[in-house]
């Protein structure tokens, strides 16, 4: 069979060890940065014997060759249309397998795209979202297909020359896809982050997984990994595989908050937790508009109304609730009300927000944080440190007219408070039960500035900018048949203003409060809201749905 995965020597005589190639190698560290040691590959030699074989090796070779117990290796391959999920199909795949395939496939790419394949072509530098191509990516694919094609034919036909069972037409596709997955996205992982059932992923320790569906319901989900230690170097791998901005996670950074390729966003932590726990969240809706939640039920027609006006006047806008209430799905709607000429600069601490993609604006300039890799200075940031604040600071320079804040979790809530103050009309998003509690929130996280920062201040600097709150709720109901809806829903709309000196703001509900459905007009309107009319406001609108909701509750 061609291409023993124990001939390490490749054309020319030259070194093929997987350990040398640029995708399954970290490279040279940079100064007081840790890497993760994650390769992607069978280890070929163990410290103590230089060149020996090790187990996990010794495996893989067999596998490939066909010779573990005198059996070709079968996939347990689940019919697709059975189960609905890619992921599914590959239960009692053999991923030493996969391992030896992917090995094969990095030394054949590299001799047909040079020794810098991956270098040219790094998947976390997502050129279309940021307007250009990448040709470059897309050859490498193509070339992997055909490599990857090219090995399981030769597979194929060595087994039948040794009277072995020839895989089907199904587990070819299967163990393909893998190897796919394997060398160019997430590996183990990919399947489940395709799976458009699939909302929130759950890794607790690398055996433990449970999906979350968009239904609100969990099932369990394969392992993805063989053990701990391997998810762990699966982690750092993804942490550190990123040139342009890598983020640490080790022992004396536990924590690890990241964009995955596709736009998944991963939060994970580990030696601070009795097991390593991940927890992925898909963006199901990358483009949003406030039309659709009307339409599915999740806000009335006066609430979509007012909020698009708002956004057209400039007003700044906090959008507030439970974890994975749908905060940044709408927050993707509201930007969609920005006039598509308007220059938009978005800071986050990851992407989420994905502008860039939607096609309504012309210039998005996508701000993302950097955590830092280096040793902590004086100041106590890492070096190479880029955070929110630097990056608002920056963009005064960049000509933009509008200025919106992503997520805001902690300090960073100045960064919005200033963006909101520029007067261009920010957006941003928080975590808190009710509108109330959004102001306390954000008073909470703007006092973890310092001792500088009292209440008192922080409740005038959000009087003073912040204009409207959007709550939102989230609630699993059992359906008469038995089944299971997640529903969302616009609970609350408030307008915020400067108030009396003991509170320091006063709340108009324009909307709700409600905690059974959406929000509807409650007819209260303030004078500042009447000026939304120029923005296309219809108090008519408003007026008739509290007239309607009246006479319901009658």
């Amino acid at each position: 069979m061609k291409n023993d995965p124990t001939d390490h020597t490749g054309a020319g005589g030259a070194s093929s060890d997987p350990a040398a190639l640029p995708l399954f190698t970290a490279s040279p560290p940079r100064a007081g940065r840790v890497r993760g040691t994650f390769t992607m590959t069978p280890t070929t030699a163990t410290p103590s014997s230089p060149g020996t074989p090790t187990r996990e090796h010794t495996a893989a070779t067999g596998h490939l060759n066909g010779q573990r117990n005198g059996h070709a290796p079968r996939l347990k391959v689940t019919p697709q249309g059975a189960s609905g999920s890619g992921w599914a199909g590959q239960e009692g795949l053999d991923w030493g397998l996969v391992a030896a395939f992917r090995t094969m496939v990095a030394n054949r790419l590299t001799q047909a795209l040079g020794a810098d394949w991956r270098a040219r072509t790094d998947p976390d530098i997502d050129h279309s979202r940021r307007g250009g191509s990448s040709p470059d990516r897309v050859e490498q694919e193509q070339v992997g297909r055909e490599i990857i094609a090219d090995l399981l034919r030769d597979h194929t036909a060595d087994s039948v020359a040794k009277g072995l069972a020839r895989w089907t037409a199904s587990e070819q596709a299967t163990m393909g896809q893998a190897v796919f997955d394997a060398v160019f996205r997430l590996g183990r992982l990919q399947p489940l982050v395709d799976d458009d059932r699939v909302e929130n992923i759950f890794i607790l320790g690398h055996q433990r997984v449970l999906l979350e569906l968009t239904d609100g319901s969990r099932i369990p989900g394969p392992a993805v990994a063989d053990s701990d230690e391997e998810l762990l170097d699966f982690l750092r791998f993804l942490a550190n595989r990123s040139e342009s901005n890598p983020r640490p996670f080790s022992e004396s950074t536990p924590r690890l908050h990241m964009k995955l390729d596709g736009g998944a966003r991963l939060a994970a932590t580990a030696w601070v937790v009795g097991r390593p726990t991940v927890v992925i969240r898909r963006h199901r809706l990358k483009v949003d508009t406030l039309d659709a939640w009307v339409e599915r039920g999740c806000m009335t027609a006066a609430c979509a109304n007012f909020l698009a006006a708002a956004v057209r006047a400039r007003w700044s806008v906090a959008v507030s609730g439970a974890m994975s209430a749908g905060k940044t799905t709408l927050m993707r709607a509201l930007c969609a009300q920005i006039p598509g000429d308007e220059a938009i600069g978005t800071f986050e601490t990851e992407y989420e927000l994905f502008l860039a993609e939607s096609g309504v604006h012309d210039i998005v300039i996508d701000w993302e944080a950097r955590p830092g890799v280096g040793e902590v200075r004086a100041d106590g940031r890492a070096a190479g440190a880029f955070d929110l604040a630097d990056a608002l600071t920056d963009s005064f320079r960049f000509a933009l007219s509008r200025q919106i804040v992503g997520e805001i979790r902690g300090p960073e809530v100045w960064t919005m408070i200033k963006a909101m103050e520029s007067g261009t009309g920010s957006l941003s998003t928080t975590h808190a039960a009710n509108a109330e509690a959004c102001i306390r929130k954000l008073v909470t996280c703007a006092m973890e500035a310092g001792s500088h920062v009292n209440r008192d201040l922080a409740l005038e600097k959000l009087a003073g900018c912040l204009e409207v709150i959007v709550q939102l709720s989230r609630q699993v109901v059992q359906l008469p048949d038995g089944s299971q809806q997640l529903r969302r829903w616009v609970s609350e709309v408030v307008v915020v203003e400067p108030g009396e000196r003991e509170k320091g703001y006063a709340l108009t509900h324009l909307f709700g409060p409600s905690s059974t459905g959406p929000a509807t007009a409650t007819g209260i309107i303030s004078e500042r809201c009447r000026t939304l009319a120029e923005q296309g406001f219809d108090q008519a609108l408003f007026q008739a749905e509290a007239d309607q909701a009246a006479q319901v509750s009658r």
